[in-house]
């Protein structure tokens, strides 16, 4: 029976060596610190420790010493068999070679013929392909952990001493400093980690957090799955939704060790839903630069591949590419779109969603490493009921249209954006302009309008302003059954990402009633703001 350990230590390889287990499979692109991990623990257990490559054959590291020329990965296990006394074998990169049927049968033999012996061999590869016949064999998998904080301090404390010494004091004077960029090299090997710190010294001459970051991207470049998202947006570029901005400030220094210290659990992650542009992608994308993580977006529909058990491969290695990442932010945009169909998964997919999405939402529930999940959904009647059990997300915020001050805030963001200086236009006007508009369709109202002020050769007016808006039919109106249908999903199940009714105001008619035609009928639940604005009974 084959046993997997994940995350595991020096100490629980040395149980399984203690125990004979005769073939052990360790994961891991690390070969010389498993090495070097393996070679103390056959110095503390004397015990002989031969290591083998196909371009130097077999080499002994520890208790002995000298080189074999036996490249070839048949004679190689055969020299393991005859071999004399206590000893541990390495094989490096010997997946390639588990296609050879000779091959294969001869470990399934030396599986069986090692457990009366004191030897024990282990297969050390970057990846985990073990071929089938060998599963039973292989008597445990280890998927070796990265570095913890202490390694990557000790490799940072190494490059420290080559640092000014004005900078050293500002280091050793600032007790969160260290903390920081330990955290910011987490995810990394150790030999990443040594090299960027190297190249942070060398270029700022200090550990610059930039640069240790930069070096994250490149692993997100090579998963293929996951998109790095660069800090394009601030969190000042949110207008509006004060409950939701709160919340995320408040858990800004949530991930460090002072929170464990303190009995804060880590936080898990937001689902994000409501009214299509709201703000909601923009929220998730000005977290990372709040936080001062690595932001990731994930596209669902990379995951799922053409080839079978490649979909489920996929989002293992997401989850694995976003652990090594943490702590960092992981931005799932429509996530509606990805996993509506678990229901028929069965009959139009073979089960492929569904068990793609039971993997997913079981890492939700149970990931203990800080990546904190922005899920985003414009509609929540197609999401998994599955998906919104309390546990796997630590609140669900619902992003309705703006209000009047929101507006007023979203409007003043966007004409700073632009160069123009808000003050110079009638934001009353402008705010009593747009009623049901939401916050994309703002951004838009002010570059159409740009554009047609560029045309006449005029510069930005609140006129031109608000006969631009008049050209503009919002979503609200052309989606209203299905935003009211949200809205009443929402008033029992979500949270409201913003207040409302904070301003009083005079009475004034939402965008059917200045053209002209009904007023919607809002429905029986909820009253209206001071303004004319449904007001949610929350």
């Amino acid at each position: 029976m084959t046993i997997e350990h994940k995350r595991s230590s020096k100490g629980e390889i040395e149980d399984l060596i203690k125990a004979r287990y005769s073939l052990i499979w360790i994961t891991s692109p690390e070969e010389t610190r498993i090495e070097e991990t393996l070679r103390k623990l056959c110095v503390e257990r004397e015990m002989r420790l031969e290591v083998w490559s196909i371009t130097e054959g077999m080499k002994t590291i520890a208790n002995g010493q000298g080189t074999r020329d036996v490249k070839d990965p048949m004679k190689a296990i055969d020299h393991v068999l005859r071999a004399e006394g206590r000893a541990l074998f390495v094989l490096r990169d010997f997946h390639p070679f588990l296609k050879e049927p000779a091959v294969v049968r001869r470990l399934r033999d030396a599986a069986t013929e090692l457990k009366k012996t004191k030897k024990s061999l282990i297969i050390l590869s970057p990846v985990t392909k073990i071929a089938p016949e060998l599963e039973k064999s292989i008597s445990a998998v280890v998927d070796w952990e990265l570095p913890n904080r202490s390694e990557i301090e000790q490799a940072a404390r190494k490059v420290l001493p080559s640092l000014p010494a004005a900078t050293q004091q500002v280091i050793e004077s600032d007790a969160t400093f260290m903390e920081r960029v330990v955290e910011g090299a987490l995810g990394l090997t150790l030999v990443e980690a040594e090299n960027v710190f190297a190249k942070s010294a060398v270029r700022t001459h200090t550990f610059d957090l930039e640069t240790i970051l930069e070096e994250k991207k490149q692993i997100i470049r090579k998963s293929g799955l996951l998109e790095y998202y660069e800090h394009r947006e601030e969190f000042s570029d949110v207008g509006g939704m004060e409950i939701l901005k709160d919340w995320l400030i408040k858990r800004r220094n949530a991930f460090g060790s002072r929170a464990r210290d303190f009995g804060l659990p880590l936080p898990k992650g937001i689902l994000l839903i409501g009214v299509p542009g709201t703000g909601k992608s923009l929220t998730a994308k000005a977290v990372g630069a709040l936080w001062q993580m690595p932001l990731l977006r994930l596209d669902v529909g990379k995951i799922f591949g053409g080839l079978v058990g490649s979909s489920e491969e996929n989002i293992r290695s997401v989850i694995k590419t976003s652990e090594a990442i943490a702590p960092a932010v992981l931005w799932i945009d429509e996530l509606e779109k990805g996993f509506s169909g678990t229901g028929s998964s069965g009959q139009t997919d073979g089960g492929t969603t569904s068990r793609v999405f039971a993997s997913f939402i079981t890492w939700l529930q149970e990931k203990t490493t800080p990546v904190f999940v922005i899920a985003t959904a414009n509609n929540v009647h197609q999401l998994p009921p599955e998906l919104l059990r309390k546990g796997r997300f630590d609140e669900i915020f619902f992003c309705d249209l703006p209000d009047r001050e929101d507006r007023r805030q979203i409007m003043d963001i966007h004409l700073r954006k632009k160069k123009r200086d808000p003050g110079k236009f009638d934001m009353e006007k402008l705010v009593e302009a747009t009623v049901d508009f939401s916050g994309a369709e703002l951004e838009q109202a002010v570059v159409a309008a740009l554009y047609d002020a560029f045309d006449t050769g005029n510069d930005l007016t609140t006129d031109g302003l608000v006969n631009t808006l008049r050209d503009i039919v919002p979503l609200a109106i052309t989606m209203r059954e299905q935003i009211e249908q949200m809205r009443e999903w929402a008033r029992t199940r979500a949270r409201p990402a913003a207040a409302r009714g904070r301003s009083p105001a005079k009475k004034e008619g939402g965008w059917m009633a200045r053209h002209g035609a009904p007023t919607a009928n809002l429905g029986d639940k909820g009253t209206e703001h001071d303004d004319g604005e449904r007001k949610l009974e929350l």
